[in-house]
C-alpha cells in the first residue's frame, strides 16, 4: 500500500513480494537496524547493495540517504565505503501507516526461509527415485 511522503509528492511504495532482495534492504531500513549486517543478505548473491538501493529509489520513490566515509581496506589502501539509510521521518511515517505489517511480513519470510532445510541435489534424486518405486508398486 503506498503511503504518501511529506518530503515531497511522491509516493512510497513497498515491494511486494516479502521473499525479494529489495524487501529484505527495505525492511532493514525501516527498522533502523546496523546496516553492516546487510552483508549477510548478500551472500551467493549476484546483485549489489547498491544496485538494490537504486531499484528502492527509482521504482518505489523512497529517500535514501547515502552516506560515503572514508575507510581502510582488507589489504591496507584506504577506500571509500557507503551507508545508506532513510530519514527518520520517513521511518516514522511508514511505520505509522501500514509499514509495520509489511515490515512483520517481510520477518516472516525471513523465518520461513531460514527454517527451511536445506536440500542436497542428491537428496531430491534419491525421493524422486523412491517416489517412481512406490508408484510401481501399487
Amino acid at each position: 500500500m503506498p503511503i504518501p511522503s511529506k518530503s515531497s509528492s511522491k509516493t512510497f511504495r513497498y515491494p511486494k513480494m516479502p521473499g525479494t532482495l529489495r524487501a529484505d534492504v527495505l525492511a532493514v531500513l525501516l527498522a533502523s537496524d546496523d546496516m553492516t549486517g546487510l552483508e549477510s543478505i548478500f551472500d551467493q548473491r549476484k546483485q549489489s547493495l547498491s544496485t538494490v538501493i537504486r531499484a528502492l529509489i527509482r521504482k518505489y520513490g523512497w529517500p535514501i540517504e547515502r552516506r560515503d566515509f572514508p575507510t581502510n581496506t582488507a589489504d591496507g589502501r584506504a577506500g571509500w565505503a557507503s551507508v545508506y539509510c532513510l530519514p527518520q521521518e520517513v521511518i516514522d511515517t511508514a511505520l505509522a501507516g501500514a509499514g509495520r505489517d509489511w515490515l512483520d511480513g517481510v520477518r516472516a519470510a525471513r523465518a520461513a526461509r531460514s527454517r527451511r532445510p536445506l536440500r542436497s541435489p542428491g537428496a531430491a534424486k534419491g525421493r524422486t527415485v523412491a517416489a517412481a518405486e512406490d508408484d510401481d508398486g501399487q
